[in-house]
């Protein structure tokens, strides 16, 4: 708004009024009323005035008749309006329209002052109008706000306008003549501020509407002088009042203290002091009001010893002012009456708003209102700053606005995007020449991500409500786009991709695509398919270029938004990176570690997917140690099939590197204890990963597994599966193939010893496969004891021929066969209970009388096995007992005789 007419004005500050503001040209009334009746000089309203005030009535009446009036005739009109307002102001339910209709009266001394040049300043008309307008705002009926408005901005703009005279002797009496004007304009805006008996906020806000851009917008330094005095004593006079009314509608703080702020600064001394003076009285009114009564006088004191001090002293208190007394978006209006200044280009405004600024937001920022529209002011002006200063504290109000209205800051790129045809282009491209703000929006968007991976049960670790991930993912989309941020982006490569990867992952495998409430996501009606372009464009915006059209070749696009085959994607995905030797496959792993490490992630299985290929990296490989790998062996406690055949998997990959190999033993007792597991596949697959691990490993590594695993296997050489019995057999074979000698220790030779029998039995298996098997490994039990005779026997004969030579070789161990053949009595194959008994009973009749002391277990399970559901069994358990029988007996006699003959021997020598 121009406060001068048809005049062109150097702007400063853009300051806009609101739409309450009114113009500086006469406007027409608001208010229509009949024309006015005269009254009789015997009519009883006119009896209770004297006769002074009726002569000032008749003036009036005369006056009010459209015809020229002289300079003589505007001073008596003037005069006879403000006896009469006298006179109704004195009677007791007296009202101005009972004589002559208020608004009427208004006008025409609105009139009066429009008339009034703004040149020179040659009469107290104007003075007296005011002084009219105060008498007038005493008496019944109230001014309404519009019209207190058009009588402030028509005064106003017949008085800040008039050239600046400076007092001399000649001039005294018109030196005199512009005080007694704007004392007379004080006065004025002072009665009509009025609500009842206190100030109301309400209507000081819109004066200060009025006076602003007088001093924002004019570039006549005795206009801003005018102004700011004007402001000054406006506000000192409400500071003499504890109370106001409607203090919650004054929002005008800000912008008044980001004017007065930045004046305070001005290169004229004048100017500085008067808006340094405004501004005291802002923070005075500010105490009074905010603050609570029992510091109010303290703080008062203290405000007081600032008083008209240097723009440093003032930028001091606007901080504290801003921090502990401003709303947020008042806040939100001083910053932007800051940019405003920034913007305009002027040097001087420039570095006084930088310097307040930099005072403001010195420390965290505290809330802020209008995030969004300072943000687009910033990017629709950053192009025309280009001043270093400025640009510099654009940049850090907008690293501050990213860094704690990241969410804000985000939304309001895409809705600037969407209104592009303003003349506002790539804002994301503006964006990122904020290095650090292009580093905070996308950490923002990487941890907005995360709770992806918390689980589903699981409450979220911070409750903000946060923009969607579709939003999110679209934003790191728009950033990735961005050519200039391409060394940025290999920053930020693995946890972005672990983030998108485990995305696609929670919208694929589990379905949960959320309710889309907010708008910029039209386009992305698939989230899946946006989620897998955003990774693509990762890796493009990466250099990874060869990797996508390998990913392709290999299917595993396809196979990754396949809810099916979700993690052979995820396998496919990570075996590319491998095979194309990708550098950031270090940091992708610490990631998936750290991922890990929490036992409720929910992306877990995509974790443990990729990584088990991703171990197939040499680097990868070489890093992993004992933290990693206990991190892993945590995660068989979840006893999932699918999740410890993944674990299994892993556990393989660990053989395949000399580093890896070294942590194996924290593994290898949950991979046992998978053996045990009630799902079968889990077991098969368990099977599976010990053949392939005895491939990979020596005795010097993993001996102590080695002889752990020989007692693991003992219950599945009876197990009904002719596969996973197989599979036992083909383990201890291949076991046995790794122990030399030399090296055979206790626990092992013992447990070797302890498997001879059911060896030999064995090869009576119905399992074809599991007999070859057994003989192979009679052959290593021979090598490995030193059997060399037995090793022939082994080769090729049959299981009793067998049996009959390892009996008569290992005599002496014929207790411990003993045993071991009574434990395969419970065998589920007939054929080896047969053998079994039959070998017992072989055992028996080598017995000596002391070995025979020790054979009660085995008697009562032949007793037992009398009643075995094969005739086979039974018969030969019935035979066994009577072969006992005849042995104890033969035993029996033998003992008698031996005794016989000892009693003759000793009569001979008496």
């Amino acid at each position: 708004m121009n406060p001068h007419p048809n005049k062109p004005t150097a702007s400063r500050l853009t300051f806009q009024p609101t739409t309450s503001q009114i113009s500086f040209q006469p406007t027409r009334s608001r208010i229509s009323f009949q024309p006015p009746t005269s009254h009789d000089a015997q009519s009883p309203i006119l009896s209770g005035l004297c006769q002074s005030e009726r002569q000032a009535y008749q003036i009036i009446l005369e006056f009010m008749e459209p015809e020229e009036e002289s300079g003589l005739d505007k001073m008596t009109f003037l005069m006879a309006v403000e006896t009469l307002s006298d006179a109704v102001h004195a009677q007791a339910n007296g009202s101005m329209n009972d004589y002559y209709p208020k608004t009427l009266l208004a006008k025409k001394i609105e009139r009066l002052l429009l008339e009034e040049s703004t040149e020179v300043l040659d009469s107290s008309i104007r003075q007296q109008c005011m002084l009219c307008i105060v008498a007038l705002s005493q008496v019944n009926p109230p001014f309404h706000l519009c019209q207190k408005l058009d009588l402030v901005n028509s005064v106003i703009a017949r008085v800040f306008p008039l050239p600046l005279i400076m007092p001399s002797l000649d001039r005294k009496d018109n030196a005199s003549l512009y005080l007694q004007t704007t004392q007379a304009l004080d006065d004025m805006l002072q009665a009509l501020v009025m609500d009842n008996r206190h100030p109301n906020m309400l209507i000081l806000q819109n004066f200060l509407e009025i006076i602003l851009p007088w001093i924002t917008l004019s570039d006549k330094v005795h206009e801003q002088k005018r102004a700011l005095g004007t402001i000054s004593r406006l506000l000192r006079f409400i500071c003499n009042f504890p109370e106001v009314t409607d203090m919650m509608s004054f929002s005008i703080n800000g912008k008044l203290m980001g004017i007065l702020g930045l004046f305070c600064m001005d290169i004229n001394q004048e100017t500085s002091i008067e808006a340094s003076e405004a501004l005291h009285y802002v923070f005075k009114i500010l105490v009074l009001q905010r603050s609570v009564r029992q510091k109010t006088e303290t703080i008062l004191r203290d405000l007081q010893k600032n008083f008209r001090g240097n723009w440093i002293a003032s930028m001091q208190s606007i901080t504290l002012f801003f921090r502990k007394y401003l709303t947020p978006t008042e806040r939100a209006d001083m910053i932007m009456v800051a940019m405003e200044a920034i913007a305009s280009g002027e040097l001087l405004d420039i570095i006084a708003a930088s310097k307040m600024l930099k005072m403001i937001l010195k420390h965290t920022v505290p809330e802020i209102a209008k995030v969004s529209e300072i943000i687009q002011y910033i990017f629709c002006h950053i192009n025309r700053i280009t001043e270093p200063t400025a640009q510099s504290t654009v940049r850090k109000i907008f690293l501050l606005l990213a860094q704690a209205y990241t969410e804000e800051v985000i939304l309001t790129l895409f809705q600037i995007e969407d209104q592009s045809h303003t003349g506002v282009d790539k804002p994301w491209e503006i964006l990122a020449s904020f290095p650090k703000g292009y580093q905070l929006v996308m950490e923002y968007l990487l941890k907005r991500l995360i709770p992806l991976q918390e689980a589903p049960d699981q409450e979220p670790s911070c409750h903000r409500p946060g923009i969607s991930l579709l939003i999110a993912t679209r934003a790191i989309y728009k950033l990735l786009l961005v050519p200039s941020q391409r060394l940025e982006t290999q920053t930020f490569f693995a946890s972005l991709f672990t983030a998108l990867l485990f995305q696609i992952s929670f919208l694929v495998v589990d379905g949960s695509v959320e309710t889309q409430s907010q708008q910029h996501v039209t386009e992305w009606v698939n989230p899946v398919s946006s989620t897998l372009e955003t990774l693509k464009i990762l890796m493009r915006s990466s250099g990874y270029m060869e990797y996508i059209a390998h990913i392709q070749q290999l299917g595993g696009w396809e196979l990754l938004v396949n809810p099916e085959r979700h993690y052979e994607g995820v396998t496919l995905l990570a075996r590319s990176l491998v095979i194309k030797n990708c550098w950031h496959n270090r940091p992708i792993f610490s990631i998936l570690i750290k991922t890990l490490k929490d036992p409720d992630c929910a992306n877990y299985l995509s974790a443990l997917a990729f990584l088990t290929e991703l171990l197939h990296c040499p680097d990868v490989a070489g890093i992993v140690d004992d933290k990693a790998t206990n991190i892993l062996a945590k995660w068989f406690k979840r006893e999932e099939p699918v999740t410890l055949k993944l674990l299994l998997q892993m556990a393989v990959v660990f053989t395949k590197h000399t580093n890896t190999v070294r942590h194996l033993h924290i593994l290898q007792p949950h991979i046992l204890s998978c053996c045990y597991s009630f799902s079968t596949d889990v077991v098969t697959e368990t099977f599976i990963t010990l053949k392939r691990l005895l491939e990979g490993l020596t005795w010097q590594q993993s001996s102590s597994f080695f002889i752990q695993l020989s007692f693991t296997l003992v219950p599945f050489f009876e197990e009904e599966s002719d596969d996973l019995r197989l599979m036992a057999f083909q383990i201890y074979r291949s076991l046995l193939a790794k122990v030399k000698r030399r090296a055979l220790v206790f626990p092992l030779k013992h447990q070797i010893l302890n498997l001879i029998v059911l060896l030999v039995l064995h090869l009576q298996d119905v399992n074809a496969q599991v007999v070859e098997s057994c003989r192979l490994t009679l052959r290593s039990t021979a090598t490995i004891l030193g059997w060399s005779k037995l090793k022939t026997v082994f080769t090729g004969s049959d299981v009793f021929t067998i049996l009959r030579a390892l009996l008569k070789q290992e005599l002496n161990r014929a207790l411990w066969f003993l045993k071991q053949s009574v434990a395969l009595f419970k065998s589920p194959q007939a054929p080896i209970r047969q053998v079994a008994i039959w070998f017992t009973g072989q055992i028996i009749q080598a017995l000596d009388v002391t070995e025979m002391e020790n054979i009660e277990e085995a008697c009562t399970a032949l007793r037992h096995m009398q009643r075995d559901p094969d005739p086979m069994v039974s018969c030969l358990a019935v035979q066994t007992l009577y072969i006992l029988a005849v042995k104890e007996k033969q035993l029996l006699t033998k003992t008698m005789s031996s005794c016989f003959c000892m009693r003759r021997h000793r009569r001979r020598n008496l």
